[in-house]
This record gives structure tokens, sequence and C-alpha cells, in this order.
């Protein structure tokens, strides 16, 4: 098989693509276990008689195509299925994973990825590669998919996933909720957290939007966040409509490095209430259009999500009565002028992918 790509050559199978999954999950957070079903229903882009499943750290316990068991094999990163039949190209077809196990990230060359157990919940970060760490996916960020995913937990802990709430119920001691996301969604672009959290619901004009916090931190969300509504006005008049169905933002009562943006939500440590990690918030929220909404083909083009993002940080920082754009882009020439010219942007590497540079070359040359 040739690889998707260069920069995650043993992720994704290009043999096919996925056109909806269909997530039943339940997790203890007690015991940090995790189990799991997944449907996929998928259409053969290439000919072929087995496909692969990206699916990390978690074991597969029953396979089965078109509903019918089939012989699989997994190893530490895939799980290799072998179909009945040869599919020709346009050909559709379902695969359905009964798995469980502990979930943990992955370690990769950007650091650990993917479903992280908490002191007191979970998260997911799943940028690059991370997705195969909780569900069984075609791991390549051009296969974009619908989800409709169903969370289960012990109460108090509250249930959350990328989509909009569309069930809630219990299943014996545990709370349930149901998520939909009729956006077409990559596979890093779909989050679930875990958390003794309430929600807020924030008044914006044709946007469903809310923060999830911990209550002791509602006060502190409430500031951080006041000025979202504005925000998203001034995004709406650069950029077009918010284009997603829903804008959650979520804080966490652990630290976080850095904030993380899903498909229509993004993900805030308590560390990052402050007022001067507003910026980060723009930026977040700048990637439900570009980087969701619009999004890479390959991760060599990954200037496009984070130059974008930063440049609407100094677009925001004009429009709020802060230093102007053109300000902000003399500082950075200044600053990446003393820096090493050994980067292309258009093709960082691997390894290169997520540096500054990327980030604020990207802003330079949008401005």
């Amino acid at each position: 098989m040739t690889p998707v790509s260069t920069y995650t050559p043993d992720s994704g199978d290009s043999t096919f693509d996925v056109e909806s999954y269909d997530l039943d999950l339940t997790y203890r957070v007690r015991t940090n276990r995790l189990e799991g079903r997944a449907l996929l229903n998928a259409v053969a882009a290439l000919p072929t008689d087995r496909v692969r499943l990206d699916l990390v750290g978690l074991r597969a316990v029953t396979v089965r195509v078109d509903g019918d068991a089939v012989a699989f094999r997994q190893d530490a990163r895939v799980l290799h299925v072998t179909l009945p039949m040869r599919l020709a190209p346009g050909e559709r077809f379902s695969i359905e994973v009964s798995y469980a196990g502990s979930p943990r990230p992955r370690r990769s060359r950007w650091g650990t990825l993917g479903w992280e157990e908490l002191a007191d919940g979970a998260l997911v970060a799943a940028q690059p590669i991370g997705a195969p760490t909780w569900f069984p996916c075609n791991d390549r960020p051009d296969d974009r998919a619908t989800y409709r995913v169903t969370l289960a937990s012990e109460s108090p802990y509250l249930p959350l996933a990328t989509g909009v709430p569309v069930a809630e119920g219990r299943r014996g001691r545990l709370v349930a909720r149901t998520f939909e996301l009729r956006v077409p969604t990559a596979t890093y672009l779909v989050a679930a957290h875990v958390g003794r959290f309430e929600t807020t619901r924030v008044e914006i004009p044709g946007v469903a939007a809310e923060l999830v916090h911990p209550p002791h931190l509602a006060g502190g969300a409430a500031r951080a966040f006041a000025s979202l509504p504005r925000m998203i006005a001034v995004f709406e008049e650069l950029f077009g409509p918010y284009p997603q169905e829903r804008c959650t933002m979520v804080v966490t009562p652990d630290v976080l490095e850095i904030p993380l943006e899903a498909q229509g939500m993004a993900l805030f440590g308590a560390n990052h209430l402050d007022p001067s990690f507003e910026r980060l918030i723009a930026h977040e929220l700048a990637h439900q259009w570009v980087g969701n909404s619009v999004g890479l083909g390959d991760w060599s083009d990954i200037w496009l999500n984070e130059g974008f993002a930063c440049y609407a940080e100094w677009l925001w920082s004009e429009r709020s009565g802060g230093l102007t754009a053109d300000a902000h882009a003399a500082v950075h020439w200044e600053r990446v002028g003393a820096e090493p010219a050994d980067l292309i942007l258009s093709d960082p590497g691997p390894d290169e992918m997520f540096d500054d540079r990327v980030y604020k070359r990207g802003a330079l040359t949008l401005h």
C-alpha cells in the first residue's frame, strides 16, 4: 500500500474512504476502562480485499463486515481486516468493531497524543495521530466523515463529545449522552472529554454557544470568555458566517501546556483563564473557519491551518483596541529574521510541522 502521507506514513489506508462513524462508548473513570463498538460505513477507493484500521492501545474483540464475522489480525498500531469479497472502486461496505481496554496516549515524535487519563476525568488531544487511541478509524486528514458518538460514564461525571447533543439517558448508574457531527470532519478533530462539568449558555446571535467548566471555575471562565460574542462577530465579518453547528468552549481543572481545538469545540486548561491568554481563544476560535471548516489534504500544508489562526490573533488584537496587525507583523518579522532560514513553509517536514516559525511565517505570508 502506498503511504497516505510521508508525514504520517504508518497512519491511514488509501484503499477506502469512511462516510460515517457510529461510536457507542462506555468509559469508567475510576478504573480507566473503555469499552466500545464502532460502526464504519465506507466506500472502496481502489480494488481491495482487505483494509487496515488504525487502533492503538485497545484490543479488538470481534470484527464484522456487512454484518458477518470476519478474520482479523492486530498489531501495535493497526487492525488488519480481511474482507469476505474483493471490492471494486465505488462499492460500499460496513465494518463493525467491538473493542476494549485501558486507553492511554500514544508516543510520537510530537509528544504523547490521544486519550489522556486525568486526575479526575479524561480528555482527548488527537492532533495529528491520536484518534486511534479511542476508536478504530482511517486516520487520514483528508478522509472526512460524519459522526454519531454515544458516550456513557459514571455520575457525577459529564460525558462530552464534539457535535450537537441529541439524546441523554441512563444506563444503570451511568449517564449516557449522544452527539451528532453532521459536518464532514477529520478524525483528529473529533474529541471526547469526561469531567465534573456544568454548562453555561452564551448568548450569541445565530450561534449555539456554551461554556463547559467545573463549577468552581464558573466565574473565571465567564470572565475569560466574555469577549467570545464580539470575537465571533469580528471573525464573521472577516471570514464569513460561523461555519460549525456549535461553539463549545471547554475548561478543564487541569493545567494544559496549550489549548486544543476540535470540530466546533476547543479545550482550555485552568491556567488559560488569565486575560493574557485571550489571544489563544482567538486562535482556537479562528480554527473553526480555517483548519476545521476548510481543512488539510496533507499535513505538509499545516501552515494554512496555523498561519491563518495566528494571523487571526493579530486581527483580533487590532479590532479589540490592542496592537495593530501591522505592528504584530513588524515584531515577528524581526524575530523570524533572526532565526535560521532552513524551513520551507509549504513543506516543513514532520519534525518541524508544529515549529513556531510555521505559525508566525504563515501569518506574515498572509499579512
